[in-house]
């Protein structure tokens, strides 16, 4: 397996090796050369694990975005219980997943929707929640898409409810993501987004970037050590 590693770290570095190399007194030199060794294979091993999660988490791909699936499915699935539950979705209702995943809260929530469609910028992903999901599918209540939250193939006004389970945090712009889903979701719709302990996103900023968007009464609730931001289109 290659990593593309950033290699920035060993070019600074290569000066101060060679004033060590250069220096009378090399004993006195142990000291730092350890120093920017330890400093060098830190950023390395930094690197490296930065894009192993990427490849499990952020943008599942390959093997390690398959393990990745299976984490997720695992670690998301009570969030997303909560989040529907906030939800309160009707049977007559359309409902919008930005960042799927393995497709476990498209499983739930075709359950209680009229239909529900996904939308997800991993080809492994998509896969396993098409498998998880290949029951609904074949009935036409699921439909799953590849694509990207920042510009969502859906005509405005589309969706009566929208979620994104432990993936906000990972978008390129939450706030243009944010408008994407306000766009695609009709007047009085509700957003839930939901998150775990685990997911690296602060609870502080939710409520600022939902009315950023366009979103009204927008409030977080809490469970479990799980969290979630519900707002509304006004």
């Amino acid at each position: 397996m290659e990593f593309g590693v950033e290699i920035s770290e060993y070019h600074r570095a290569v000066p101060v090796f060679q004033h060590l190399i250069d220096d009378e007194h090399p004993k006195t030199a142990q000291i730092p050369i350890a120093n920017v060794l330890l400093v060098t294979i830190s950023a390395w091993l930094m690197s490296v694990t930065r894009q192993i999660l990427t490849r499990m988490f952020g943008k599942p791909r390959g093997f390690l975005g398959r393990c990745g699936g299976i984490v997720m499915a695992h670690t998301n699935d009570d969030c997303a219980a909560s989040v529907i539950e906030l939800l309160e979705v009707k049977s007559n209702e359309t409902v919008l997943e930005a960042g799927f995943g393995p497709g476990v809260a498209i499983k739930r929530l075709s359950e209680a929707a009229g239909h529900v469609t996904g939308i997800d910028q991993s080809r492994e992903m998509i896969a396993q929640a098409e498998a998880r999901n290949a029951s609904a599918i074949k009935s036409g209540r699921v439909e799953l898409r590849h694509g990207s939250v920042s510009s969502l193939p859906f005509a405005d006004n589309t969706f009566h409810k929208a979620i994104a389970v432990n993936s906000m945090q990972i978008w390129p712009d939450a706030i243009a993501g944010l408008r994407e889903m306000w766009r695609i979701m009709k007047s009085g719709g509700t957003i839930a987004l939901g998150f775990t302990q685990y997911s690296g996103q602060k609870r502080e900023g939710l409520i600022d970037k939902l009315v950023a968007a366009g979103f009204t009464k927008a409030r977080v609730v809490e469970k479990g050590g799980n969290f979630c931001a519900v707002a509304t289109k006004p």
